[in-house]
């Protein structure tokens, strides 16, 4: 059964257990409540980073009719990649590294328009986490303009050891932070890898430990945050003025 963008939806124990075989790229599993005969498949997920969540009966309905079997598999709207492929990417521009990290990004339509302005700023790709986040959902590959299926996009299991894998590739890591240094008066050439915390919390306390350095924008208003993507838009675009 499809879902509205590039983006379709399995059901079935057996149908769901030979995806999660066949290493398809799946969002989520879920799993009706109190359901017999699930334990292996959600096992299965779970040695796969794949997200399980339980669903009631309506939950299950309402994604694929009523002959659900008790379990169904969203695909991913896109496959994604690894971080080595996002590194390599830019090796072969010739051109030192540009890549954006989202910090558990909760609306799609924010993840959406990041990616949309991270690939229309010729970013050499998108790091998010496999839990606690966003994944690239229909909503997200709707929002992003269709930029999702052309940026290449990593999902990894723990942000903090993918940052300390980038700065071991020589990538400095910058993340927005409201009491950081103010973005015109950082150096933003060579490796950068940018770091948008999620709506409300910001960056994860060890997510932010791990940045090199942070980044503010100015506020002359009486909101004090701006939304993650308009913020993610203004530093892109600032990373991109140095390049």
């Amino acid at each position: 059964m499809s879902d509205s963008i590039n983006q379709e939806i399995i059901y079935g124990k057996n149908a769901v257990t030979e995806a999660l075989r066949a290493a398809q790229p799946i969002e989520a599993v879920y799993i009706l409540k109190a359901s017999q005969g699930t334990e292996k498949i959600a096992a299965l997920a779970k040695k796969q980073g794949v997200v399980v969540k339980e669903a009631s009966d309506e939950k299950l309905k309402g994604m694929c009719g009523a002959k659900h079997g008790g379990v169904a598999a969203v695909l991913s709207a896109v496959s994604y990649c690894t971080v080595e492929d996002i590194l390599n990417n830019a090796e072969q521009k010739g051109k030192p590294p540009f890549i954006i990290i989202c910090d558990e990004i909760q609306d799609p339509h924010n993840l959406g328009a990041v990616i949309r302005t991270a690939e229309a700023a010729g970013a050499d790709g998108v790091i998010i986490p496999k839990r606690r986040g966003v994944g690239v959902n229909a909503t997200v590959f709707k929002t992003s303009a269709g930029a999702a299926a052309w940026v290449k996009i990593a999902r990894v299991t723990n942000l903090v050891d993918t940052i300390k894998q980038l700065k071991k590739s020589n990538v400095w890591v910058y993340g927005a932070e409201a009491d950081g240094t103010p973005f015109d008066k950082a150096d933003l050439s060579g490796a950068v890898a940018l770091v948008i915390g999620s709506e409300g919390f910001g960056l994860g306390k060890l997510v932010r430990e791990n940045c090199d350095m942070t980044l503010s924008l100015p506020m002359h208003g009486r909101v004090n945050s701006l939304n993650a993507s308009v913020s993610a838009g203004i530093l892109i675009y600032e990373v991109l003025k140095h390049r």
